[in-house]
C-alpha cells in the first residue's frame, strides 16, 4: 500500500498540485514573460535581459529552426553551453518549436560526447566557441548537420564582445582553434529570425522536454525521458513549497551550478522564471574570488549549490563581507550536506541551509526541508506535494518506519524511462510503478527522509553497514581537514574497511591525529583504517565527489 509522508508540510503549502494546470514548459515561460515583461531575468558579466527580451529572442531562435533548418517537432537539439545568456534563450527557443533539448556538458571529452550525440540521435548542437574543438574530432562520426556556434559576447555590446573575445583567445587562449564548415552563427539567427514568421506548435504535457543525462559516473551515461509534464509539475511543487517565503517578481538567485545541470535548470532557470526572479549566472563557479564579487553586486535573496561550493565559500575571507540581509533560503542538493559545513553557513549567513534531494529521473526535486526550519537536522526534508516515497529492503517489500532499506519514489516529476534503453528502465522500475533510486535511506515518523548513502557506496565491516557519510561528517568536523571522502577497500579479516582521503588546511596534520579524533566520534569498525592525503578531490562540473575515481588510487598511507 501506498505511502503518502505529508504529515509535516510547512504552513501555507499544497498537499497536492494541478498536474494539468499547464500543457507544456513553454506555456508557463510565455506566461512569465508577459506577466514579468520589463522586469530582469537574467544576468551575466555586467549585462541583464528582461523577460520581454528573452521572450523575443527565442521566438527569434525558434523561428530560424522551424523555418530555416526545417527542424521537425520531436526532433533533438543538443546545448553545449556553460553558463552564459544564451543557455536560456536556446533552451526556451528550442521548446517552442516543439523540439527536444539535450544538455551537454561542456567539458565532455570527445568520447563522451558523440556517444551522447548518437544516443540522444542529435542533429543540431548550440556550442560556445571555446569548445567547438570537441564538436569538431566527432561531425564525422555523429549525424550532425546543423553546428551553432556562439561567443561569450554574443548578447553583449559591441566594444564589450570584441574585448571579451580577444581576451579569451589570445591573452587566455581559452578558444581552442577549430574549423567547422558551414557552421551557424548564433547572432546571425538571432537577426535573422526576428524577421521570420513563428508558427506555433501544439505540444501537450506527453511531448518530451529534454532528454538529460545522467550515469556518466558508474557507466555508461542514459537519457533520462523528462516529459513536459514531468518538468511543469515539478516547477509547480517548488512553488506550492516555497510559496510561503518567496515574492514573485522580487527575487534574486545566485546560479553558479550550470544550467545543463538538472538541479540548476529546474531549481534555478525554471522555477526563477516561474516566479519573475532573476537569475545571476555564474559562468566560472570555481574561481571564488569573482563568485563572489559577483554576489557582492546583488541583495541576493537565493543560493542553490552544492556541499564544496558552500564550503569554498566560507574558507574565502571575503565571503562574510557579503550582504545577506535579504538571504530567504539557501538549498543545497547534488551530494550531502555536511553537518559542519551547514552549521558554519548558518552562523556566517544567519540562515539556515536547507538539504533537498533529487534525482535527474525526477525532474529532479523529490523531497526538501521546510521553510521555516530553525537549523540544520540532518534531513532531506519531506516529499514535495503529490509525491509518496517508500522504503524497500532486499525483497522488495516495504520496511517499518524508521528502518533502512532502498527509498522508492512514485510522482508525477518521475521520468518516463531511459532514451531507447527499456532494458536499463525496467531495471529501475518496480512492478507497481516504483522509481528505484539506488540510495539507502529512512523515514522517521514525522515524514523526514534521511539518505544514508548510495546502496553501491555502502561498506560492509565483519557485517555491519557503514555509510561513508557519517564518517566524513566526523572528518568535517576536525580543525585542520578542508575537504574529506572516504570509500571501502577490501580487507582480509573485515571484508571491507573505510579508507579516507584527506585534503589539509593545516600541513602539519598526520594521520594519527585524525584516527585519534575519529575514536572520540565514531565506533572502531568506523574509523578509517586507511588515510590518503591528497591536493584535491576528484570531482563532477557540478561539484560531487567521484567515488570511482578515489577507488582506482592506490593506499598510500594506513592509519
Amino acid at each position: 500500500m501506498e505511502k503518502i509522508w505529508l504529515n509535516n508540510y510547512a504552513s501555507k503549502t499544497e498537499k497536492e498540485i494541478d498536474e494539468d494546470s499547464y500543457q507544456s514548459v513553454v506555456e508557463v515561460l510565455e506566461e512569465s514573460c508577459h506577466q514579468f515583461a520589463d522586469l530582469p531575468a537574467f544576468y551575466n558579466m555586467g549585462v541583464k535581459l528582461t523577460f520581454r527580451q528573452v521572450d523575443a529572442y527565442a521566438q527569434a531562435f525558434a523561428a530560424y529552426l522551424q523555418q530555416i533548418l526545417k527542424l521537425q517537432k520531436g526532433e533533438r537539439v543538443a546545448i553545449m553551453l556553460p553558463n552564459l545568456l544564451q543557455y536560456p534563450i536556446a533552451m526556451f527557443g528550442i521548446l517552442r518549436a516543439g523540439l527536444i533539448v539535450v544538455n551537454v556538458n561542456p567539458l565532455y571529452t570527445a568520447t563522451e560526447l558523440k556517444h551522447q550525440l548518437n544516443d540522444s540521435g542529435a542533429q543540431t548542437i548550440v556550442v560556445l566557441g571555446n569548445f567547438a574543438h570537441t564538436v569538431q574530432e566527432v561531425i564525422a562520426e555523429t549525424s550532425l548537420k546543423n553546428i551553432i556556434v556562439t561567443q561569450v559576447g554574443d548578447l553583449f555590446p559591441r566594444a564589450k564582445a570584441h574585448f571579451i573575445h580577444f581576451f579569451l583567445k589570445y591573452v587566455k587562449k581559452k578558444i581552442p582553434a577549430w574549423n567547422i564548415p558551414g557552421h551557424i552563427s548564433f547572432k546571425k539567427i538571432l537577426s535573422t529570425g526576428k524577421r521570420l514568421t513563428f508558427k506555433p506548435v501544439k505540444i501537450t504535457n506527453q511531448d518530451i522536454a529534454f532528454l538529460q543525462y545522467t550515469g556518466g559516473t558508474t557507466g555508461v551515461s542514459k537519457g533520462a525521458i523528462l516529459t513536459h509534464r514531468n518538468i511543469v509539475s515539478n516547477i509547480q511543487q517548488a512553488v506550492a513549497w516555497f510559496r510561503p517565503v518567496f515574492d514573485p517578481g522580487n527575487e534574486i538567485i545566485i546560479t553558479a551550478l550550470p544550467l545543463y545541470h538538472i538541479f540548476s535548470l529546474t531549481a534555478n532557470c525554471l522555477f526563477l522564471m516561474k516566479i519573475g526572479g532573476l537569475n545571476v549566472l555564474i559562468t566560472n563557479a570555481r574561481d571564488i574570488d569573482h563568485l563572489i564579487k559577483d554576489m557582492s553586486k546583488f541583495k541576493f535573496t537565493v543560493i542553490t549549490g552544492v556541499n564544496t561550493l558552500f564550503n569554498a565559500l566560507l574558507k574565502n575571507p571575503n565571503f562574510p563581507k557579503l550582504d545577506f540581509s535579504k538571504l530567504k533560503i539557501t538549498l543545497g542538493g547534488g551530494m550531502a550536506v555536511v553537518r559542519s559545513v551547514a552549521e558554519k553557513w548558518h552562523i556566517v549567513t544567519g540562515r539556515p541551509l536547507l538539504e533537498a534531494y533529487g534525482l535527474t529521473e525526477t525532474s529532479p526535486c523529490v523531497s526538501i526541508n521546510p521553510v521555516d526550519l530553525k537549523e540544520y537536522n540532518g534531513s532531506v526534508g519531506l516529499p514535495v506535494s503529490s509525491t509518496n516515497v517508500c522504503i524497500l529492503d532486499e525483497d522488495g517489500k516495504e520496511v517499518p518506519v524508521g528502518q533502512s532499506g532502498e527509498l522508492a519514489i512514485k510522482g508525477p516529476q518521475v521520468m518516463r524511462g531511459y532514451w531507447q534503453n527499456p532494458i536499463e528502465t525496467q531495471k529501475v522500475f518496480t512492478k507497481d510503478g516504483w522509481l528505484l533510486t539506488g540510495d539507502i535511506a529512512s523515514v522517521d515518523d514525522q515524514g523526514y527522509v534521511r539518505i544514508l548513502e548510495r546502496k553501491k557506496d555502502m561498506i560492509l565491516v565483519s557485517g555491519f553497514n557503514v555509510y561513508p557519510n557519517e564518517i566524513e561528517d566526523v572528518l568535517m568536523g576536525m580543525p585542520g581537514i578542508r575537504e574529506a571522502a572516504v570509500i571501502a577497500v577490501p580487507d582480509e579479516n573485515s571484508g571491507e574497511v573505510p579508507k579516507a582521503f584527506i585534503v589539509k588546511e593545516d600541513p602539519k596534520l598526520s594521520a594519527e591525529e585524525i584516527v585519534r579524533f575519529c575514536r572520540t566520534k565514531l565506533t572502531a569498525y568506523k574509523i578509517p583504517k586507511h588515510i590518503d592525503f591528497c591536493d584535491e578531490l576528484p570531482k563532477t562540473n557540478v561539484g560531487k565527489v567521484l567515488r570511482r575515481a578515489l577507488r582506482d588510487k592506490p593506499t598510500k598511507t594506513s592509519a
